[in-house]
């Protein structure tokens, strides 16, 4: 997995919430912190598509992302602060079939596929269950469950563990340490990025710091606590 920043900036009006990026990210587990509007979310989504650079570009295994928007799409997983804007059928199972049907025609293979996916976070007992009943750890268990039936190459997570108690955060935590895809968290939970092989600080419209977690979070609490 590579991504490329060539040049990448992001301008909403007279403000620059990015200038001029030129990064490459490869490692398997990558933080980003920084403070609240710093622009840590919107690199996140420039990854995928969902926010378009003003200037320059950003590449995804060699395919530029704005070229091959739906191909890139396919091979990255997004998972959104709030699990209530990524769940918007009713039922769990339905939610998560919704997302398999083009890529997973067969009716019988999607079902296979739901409950193993399921199975993996230990949360299968929730299948049947209606969304709205669900508590906020749980509604995100499930988020990332619909994630990850779609098998994507990269999982891309925006803030996973902000709405979470303690016992929902170790457990999520826990899942993404098992999980054999590269990871991009997107997170203000220290301790979470902590194992990370690479961390950036964000600040300013551009990168404050970058490198190994052992160093860049103890700088980043000197400078920013």
């Amino acid at each position: 997995m590579i991504i490329e920043f060539e040049a990448v900036s992001v301008e909403r009006g007279a403000h620059t919430i990015l200038r001029e990026l030129n990064i490459s990210l490869s490692e398997s587990r990558i933080g980003i912190v920084g403070p609240n509007g710093a622009g840590k979310s919107t690199l996140a989504r420039l990854i995928n598509g969902l926010i378009a650079p003003s200037a320059g570009r950003v590449l995804f295994n060699g395919l530029a992302v704005a070229e091959h928007l739906n191909a890139v799409r396919q091979q990255i997983g997004f998972l959104f602060q709030n699990p209530d804007n990524q769940i918007v059928f009713p039922v769990v199972q339905e939610d998560m079939a919704f997302g398999l049907k083009h890529s997973l025609p067969d009716k019988t293979l999607r079902a296979a596929r739901i409950q193993a996916t399921l199975a993996q976070l230990d949360i299968a007992d929730l299948s049947e269950r209606a969304v709205h009943t669900l508590s906020g750890g749980q509604k995100q268990l499930v988020a990332l469950a619909c994630v990850l039936c779609m098998q994507p190459d990269l999982l891309v997570l925006d803030e996973p563990t902000t709405q979470l108690d303690l016992r929902f955060r170790n457990r999520l935590l826990q899942i993404i340490g098992q999980l054999p895809q590269p990871v991009i968290a997107i997170s203000h939970d220290l301790a979470m990025l902590e194992t990370f092989d690479r961390v950036m600080v964000i600040d300013q419209a551009s990168i404050q710091a970058d490198g190994p977690a052992a160093e860049v979070l103890p700088w980043y609490r000197a400078h920013y606590a």
